[in-house]
């Protein structure tokens, strides 16, 4: 499974600050449970990517919504033989 790859998972994503001074992300689903601990520099540099990314899925999807839904090009029936 790719960045761009669609999927049926789901989890719950928590964030927030430690005791210790970090800033932690917790995820949990499907059994599953992932906890990653940052400095607040690197929560800020991720934070960063985040609005980079979101910004542009927004412009992906004004660009999509402007250009309507793809065409998709009709099969070519093969010739009949008479």
């Amino acid at each position: 499974m790719g960045i761009d790859s669609e999927s049926d998972v789901s989890a719950d994503l928590q964030i927030g600050p430690t005791t210790l001074g970090m800033v932690r992300i917790y995820v949990a689903g499907d059994g599953a449970e992932l906890s990653l601990d940052f400095d607040p520099d690197e929560a800020l540099e991720i934070a960063e990517e985040l609005r980079i990314a979101a910004e542009r899925a927004r412009a992906i999807g004004e660009s999509a919504a402007k250009s309507g839904p793809k065409k998709r090009k009709p099969k070519s029936k093969p010739a009949r033989k008479g």
